[in-house]
């Protein structure tokens, strides 16, 4: 690691102060992809602001017609949550398949989402449920919140308080996990909600992405079957050692089937 100070505020205001006292400051959540990343000096900071010490960023409540999960909420909370369980099972069942105990236990959805791995799961619940981030100074929409790799609409020093999930009336979710890390090869949340359709899906490009052929067929028949012969292009997706870009463009059809069925099974 490159030499940093660390700070442990006690609360969101302290935090604040001390990020923008900082010329080079970042928020710390779970640390499960930002200390791997400093370890290994592929990104450093003047200031390191943890946040675990803020016992106010954590937390799932059930809301009118939505759940708020605190930014630093466990995806282990998240998995044994009533609220969520009951709510929004889909979404218990994304947080289920992150990494391992170990990172279940320490991670957190705060920091999954702003660390935005292109690979990472929650955002493709944010995008695929039509969430809303909450942050310290403004509500951004999961459709504006992921802009590139590795980034995020978040400015300078804004710190995620919480997000909010509308409860739909179907959701799904279907995984195709490295078997290593478990992070995503391609991943597919889908949600109906009120005759509308959202589907996200995760690992395949550099952010996550919505695919409107596959929402709009849903929109008039919410089955497996309504995406035959609906093909995503592999021009623009991800290439590595785990899968080329035409084994990825064939794993977003069979991983949307199977969220759909995932929801109608609920």
């Amino acid at each position: 690691m490159y030499p940093f100070t660390y700070h442990r505020p006690a609360s969101l205001d302290d935090a604040k102060a001390r990020l923008s006292a900082s010329e080079d400051g970042r928020p710390l959540a779970g640390g499960m992809s930002l200390l791997p990343t400093m370890r290994f000096r592929l990104t450093s900071c003047a200031d390191l602001v943890d946040l675990n010490g803020i016992e106010a960023l954590a937390g799932i409540e059930r809301g009118d017609g939505h759940v708020r999960i605190g930014a630093m909420t466990r995806h282990a909370a998240v998995v044994e949550s009533p609220e969520v369980g009951e709510a929004i099972p889909a979404l218990a069942a994304l947080a289920g398949s992150i990494g391992d105990v170990q990172v279940r236990n320490r991670g957190t959805i705060g920091g999954s989402i702003c660390f935005a791995d292109p690979a990472a799961d929650y955002p493709a619940g944010l995008l695929g449920l039509g969430a809303t981030v909450n942050t310290d100074r403004r509500a951004i929409a999961a459709d504006d919140f992921f802009t590139g790799l590795y980034e995020t609409a978040l400015e300078d020093g804004e710190i995620v308080v919480s997000v909010d999930f509308p409860v739909p009336a179907r959701a799904g979710w279907a995984k195709f996990g490295n078997q290593a890390s478990r992070f995503a090869v391609v991943a597919v949340m889908v949600s109906l909600s009120g005759g509308s359709v959202r589907l996200a899906v995760t690992g395949a490009r550099s952010h996550v992405f919505r695919v409107p052929e596959m929402e709009q067929a849903l929109a008039g028949d919410f089955s497996a079957e309504a995406m035959d012969g609906i093909a995503v292009s592999s021009e623009g997706l991800n290439e590595d050692l785990h899968a080329d870009k035409d084994y990825r463009a064939h794993l977003i059809g069979v991983m949307a089937k199977r969220a759909v069925r995932d929801a109608l099974a609920q």
